[in-house]
């Protein structure tokens, strides 16, 4: 072949190639690691989740074998038909700065792992990492009820109280990159005891295994008829809580009210501090719907500042949560894209 036809047989090359990227979807892989389970999944730019795969985060005690697992289990979701423009991950203890996992007592792998760099030289793009309450704050914030706002908070209440906080328009890490622990503020001086060592978190309150707290204890002070009584302590869950609440249980109904109003107190203690445009509530306990709205949003309209009253709209979270956990870790790159 002459150097002139070779020329041309390469820039037709060039050009099959490029039309071919130019027709491949943009995708960002959004990643949630859990103790149990790590999901992944394959997200445009408009929020919608071309493909999934999910593995065992415990069959993996090398995170090594994790990370070649997860990039393996990436490559083949996205193939030849997606171009990869990024990963982000959510994960316990993440350090966003740093990039590194860091002491995460519900993983495998122990004391400080350089994860967003090890998948990074694995898959040669671009990862994000942090924890899961920041991840739904930046998915609330991309794909959710937060567009357009530039200061808001996500609470997630599941088995503890996470929290995400954005101030004009950014998520606020601080210098620890670790900024934003509302579920660990103390709410009650010498209080519940906490997993992470104080007393009187709000988080042992306010969240799914909080009010379960509050329910057993109320069922041995309080001599009303419940059929609460009558299940073993491990079964009583946020969700039946609420149920119960809504039968008119009044052991249920008290349990929800001191619930709420912990909450509104963490919450009111935000405002003054942050005054936020809204707050979204997520997760197991968020789903009790107006038995926990209401009322928290009636003890924070009672104990807020008045320069406060009426400025923040607490609301339910935007995102379905079934896909809430891969969104948020993927929001956090499209978010880094679009600046």
């Amino acid at each position: 072949m002459k150097i002139g036809e070779k020329r041309l047989y390469l820039q037709s090359v060039i050009k099959k190639q490029n039309i071919i990227l130019k027709q491949m979807k943009k995708v960002v892989a959004g990643i949630d690691i859990g103790g149990t389970n790590t999901v992944l999944g394959l997200v445009d730019g408009e929020g919608n989740i071309h493909e999934e795969s999910c593995i065992k985060t415990g069959d993996f005690k090398d995170v090594n074998d994790f990370v070649a697992e997860m990039s393996d289990a990436i490559k083949k979701l996205a193939n030849k038909e997606y171009e990869l423009a990024g990963i982000g991950i959510g994960a316990p203890n993440a350090n966003y700065y740093k990039g590194t996992i860091e002491h995460a007592a519900n993983l495998p792998w122990k004391g400080i792992i350089p994860l967003a760099e090890m998948i990074s030289n694995k898959t040669g793009v671009q990862v994000a990492l942090t924890n899961d309450a920041n991840a739904a704050a930046v998915g609330e914030m991309v794909f959710g009820g937060a567009k357009g706002m530039k200061n808001f908070i996500v609470l997630t209440l599941g088995t503890g109280l996470g929290s995400g906080i954005v101030i004009n328009g950014r998520l606020v890490y601080g210098h620890t990159a670790f900024a934003g622990e509302m579920g660990h503020t103390t709410i009650i001086p010498e209080g519940r005891e906490c997993g992470c060592g104080k007393k009187g978190c709000l988080e042992t309150y306010a969240s799914a295994s909080g009010i379960v707290r509050t329910v057993l204890y109320l069922l041995s002070e309080l001599k009303a008829e419940s059929p609460l009584r009558n299940m073993a302590p491990s079964a009583i869950t946020s969700k039946i809580i609420a149920e119960a609440a809504a039968n008119n249980d009044p052991v249920a109904i008290r349990a929800m009210d001191y619930t709420a109003e912990a909450l509104g107190l963490g919450i009111v203690n935000a405002i003054i501090f942050l005054s936020p445009e809204a707050i979204f509530l997520f997760g197991g306990l968020a789903k009790a719907g107006d038995m926990l709205f209401k009322p928290v949003r009636e003890y924070v309209d009672k104990n807020v500042m008045q320069v406060f009253k009426g400025t923040v709209k607490i609301l339910p979270s935007g995102i379905s949560e079934d896909n809430a956990a891969v969104l948020g870790a993927a929001a956090l790159v499209w978010n880094d894209l679009s600046r």
